[in-house]
């Protein structure tokens, strides 16, 4: 969230600013961070309500505010149907491996599992399928054979860094067709 931000500020995402930094938690870091630079924040939190109920309230929120996109960093929980056609074509999430490769959780230690010599970060259009969107775009990373989880993930972060700023910008300018899983730019 915070490298995205930078990246608004610095003009690497033209035409945008982020209008809102949304967390499930009211002690979240990104909160205190966006916050300390001046950017809106907002704890939505789950507890004792139902998902149906928490998702319609960030909902509100976001419409109330004119978001026209949300880009998911850290929401570690799949968003319903309802919540994705209210955005539908406007959310972006970004993940740590090579998609369809390692969806969901624990990338990392599933890559070293599998042994596989590379792997990465894809952002992508969020749909009701777990990591399954369109990919807009992707960042290769060498998995060492002295790879742990940490130290594989610490790589990519900085690919993600990247690669959502640059995702985000193709997006925002709208030079793209999306055909079945691929966003093409144009």
């Amino acid at each position: 969230m915070l490298a995205l931000a930078e990246a608004v500020g610095r003009g690497r995402v033209p035409g945008s600013n982020v209008a809102l930094v949304l967390s499930d938690h009211a002690d979240a870091e990104g909160l205190r961070r966006a916050a300390e630079r001046g950017i809106e924040t907002l704890a939505v939190e789950r507890a004792g309500r139902t998902r149906a109920e928490h998702e319609r309230e960030i909902i509100s929120a976001l419409e109330a505010r004119g978001i026209e996109l949300v880009c998911l960093a850290g929401f570690m929980r799949l968003l319903s149907p309802q919540f994705i056609e209210a955005f539908r074509g406007r959310i972006l999430n970004i993940h740590p491996s090579l998609l369809p490769a390692f969806p969901g959780l624990d990338a990392q230690r599933q890559a070293i599992a599998h042994g596989v010599k590379v792997s990465g970060c894809t952002v992508h259009f969020v749909d009701e399928t777990l990591d399954g969107g369109p990919i807009i775009t992707q960042r290769v990373v060498p998995v060492r054979e002295d790879d742990t989880p940490e130290t594989l993930a610490a790589r990519i972060l900085v690919e993600e860094h990247q690669a959502y700023a640059e995702a985000v910008a193709l997006v925002v300018k709208g030079g793209y067709k999306i055909v079945g899983r691929l966003v093409i730019s144009q």
